[in-house]
């Protein structure tokens, strides 16, 4: 499954949470009931216990990694995982702030700062070009962002402090996309990094359609049906990709 891998037992362990992670996503979805509102059908511990694997399978990727040219980028990417995991907490209501979306946008920017360093970190150590197709596809990338957050955010009622603050947010998480395209086309053992980041920056979308304009963008209705599980059958394989594109990584390292 991963040829990159130099023992069967590391392939076993990541390919089995690579399992047993879509098993707790989708297997919660199919198994779920729906609930109330209609919004979604998977239960919260499912959701969050498949973060915690990603998480486990970050970290596993990073000691397999050791003593590669890979290792620092495996390491980044570990870190944003499991800030990303912070985050999932906080808007999950698991952790005990104030103001949970401001902490849970907090964890998950770090989280992306993480990831853009472990792609600047790759794209340095391996002598991909720093300008032409990475820059390119950042720029198009950020006005992704920016006409995104204009188009969900921004329109609409009267801004507040949190829509500004949604702005840089957008825009960094379009970097992260930016940054990943870029390099996936001058190496392709990036692709799955840049499709976890593009999927990213999608679900972020549907959470700030809710969030910030929830009478205008989906009609006269504050949802659509099955949203919650639309956020997070976007959201969860997005983080797969990311965490998992360090197998491509690796195996242009050898």
């Amino acid at each position: 499954m991963f040829p990159a891998l130099s023992t069967p037992y590391q392939c076993i362990w990541l390919g089995g949470l690579l399992v047993l992670w879509a098993g707790l996503l989708f297997g919660g979805f199919v198994a779920g009931e729906l609930n109330a509102d209609r919004r979604g059908r998977s239960p919260r511990w499912t959701r969050m216990a498949s973060s915690v694997v990603l998480v486990v399978a970050g970290w596993s990727w990073w000691l397999v990694s050791r003593g590669t040219t890979t290792s620092i980028f495996a390491l980044l990417i570990a870190a944003g995982m499991t800030l990303g995991l912070l985050g999932d907490l906080f808007l999950g209501g698991l952790l005990p702030v104030a103001q949970p979306t401001l902490w849970g946008m907090g964890a998950f920017g770090l989280g992306h700062v993480a990831y853009i360093a472990g792609g600047i970190v790759y794209g340095n150590s391996h002598g991909l070009a720093a300008f032409g197709p990475r820059f390119g596809a950042w720029a198009a990338w950020l006005a992704l962002g920016l006409v995104g957050w204009a188009f969900v955010v921004f329109r609409g009622g009267k801004p507040t402090f949190l829509h500004w603050i949604a702005l840089p947010y957008a825009l960094l998480l379009a970097s992260t996309a930016g940054i990943a395209s870029g390099l996936a086309l001058q190496d392709i053992a990036l692709w799955t990094m840049a499709a976890g980041a593009a999927l990213f920056l999608l679900s972020d979308l549907v959470i700030a359609a809710r969030l910030f304009n929830p009478q205008g963008t989906f009609g006269s209705q504050k949802h659509f049906y099955l949203i919650d599980n639309a956020i997070w059958l976007t959201y969860g394989p997005a983080q797969m990709l990311i965490v998992y594109s360090v197998a491509g990584a690796l195996r242009m390292t050898q």
